[in-house]
């Protein structure tokens, strides 16, 4: 488990998944990314993924707030298992309750710190709806720079040197 400023960082249970389904499968929560249809893909998902964080090191945390210890997100440092061939990329996912207050950034820096410290990656990526300027903001405090958009899917790519 990681600790930052105001989060508790750690890998996913089986128990977990109905309160990340309760974001991970709302439509309006996930208006800019992938939505789950059902508990058993979102179980899915989450364990797969799991799986990854033993090969890889790294695998999307669950969030949860230090203070309450309720879980409010998703996210972090992985390659995607369903859409592979984007290397290590940064990706977060939240409850509505927590945007806004400055987790996003705190997520990123963390798992920033496993790209650089832990696993030594050259290159970290991310991508952002091009109607996220939140999403956006985030990545470019943490050092990322715009790489390019991806109109197949809406999305504009951005990149983080090791270091940045």
């Amino acid at each position: 488990m990681l600790e930052t400023k105001s989060l508790k960082l750690c890998g996913a249970r089986r128990a977990d998944v109905p309160d990340l389904f309760s974001f991970l499968g709302d439509a309006s929560a996930m208006t800019f990314t992938h939505v789950d249809h059902s508990l058993q893909d979102c179980r899915r998902r989450v364990m797969v993924h799991e799986y990854f964080r033993r090969r890889d090191g790294c695998a999307p945390w669950v969030v949860k707030e230090s203070d309450t210890d309720r879980i409010i997100g998703w996210g972090g440092l992985y390659q995607d298992p369903f859409e592979p061939g984007w290397g290590f990329e940064v990706g977060y996912f939240f409850h509505p309750e927590a945007w806004g207050k400055g987790y996003a950034s705190q997520l990123v820096a963390a798992a920033l710190s496993v790209a650089d410290d832990q696993l030594k990656l050259p290159e970290v990526w991310a991508m952002a709806h091009p109607e996220n300027r939140g999403s956006q903001r985030v990545l470019e405090k943490a050092g990322f720079i715009f790489a390019e958009p991806l109109p197949d899917r809406t999305r504009l790519l951005y990149r983080r040197d090791r270091g940045s």
